[in-house]
C-alpha cells in the first residue's frame, strides 16, 4: 500500500521568511554573561551583560550584523571572565595549600 501525500502551504513565503528571522537570530549569551558577573569575574560580566542587551536589541530590530558583532563580543568577553575566575580559584586554592603563615 502506497500513500502519497501531498502538501500544499498557500502561505509558503510567510513560512520562508519567518524560519529566515528565527535562524539569523544571534545568541545574547545572557545567562553565561550572568553566571560570569557572580562567579568568576564581576568587571568582565557586567560589560558582557551590556553587550548581551545589545545583542537583544540588535535582533529585535532585525539588524543582523550588529547583533552578530555585539554576540562575538560578548563570547569573547564570557571566555575572557571564565579563564581570569578559573586562574583566581587556581591561585586561592595554591595559596591555601602552600602559602604559609
Amino acid at each position: 500500500m502506497r500513500i502519497d501525500a501531498v502538501c500544499s502551504i498557500p502561505s509558503g513565503q510567510q513560512l520562508l521568511s519567518a524560519m529566515d528571522t528565527s535562524r539569523s537570530a544571534a545568541p545574547s549569551y545572557l545567562a553565561w554573561s550572568i553566571f560570569n558577573t557572580f562567579c568568576c569575574c564581576l568587571p568582565l560580566g557586567i560589560a558582557a551583560i551590556i553587550y548581551s542587551s545589545r545583542v537583544n536589541s540588535a535582533n529585535q530590530a532585525g539588524d543582523r550584523a550588529r547583533a552578530e558583532s555585539a554576540s562575538n563580543t560578548t563570547k569573547k568577553l564570557n571566555i575572557a571572565g571564565l579563564v581570569c575566575g578559573i586562574i583566581l580559584i587556581i591561585v586561592v586554592i595554591l595559596l591555601r595549600v602552600y602559602g604559609g603563615a
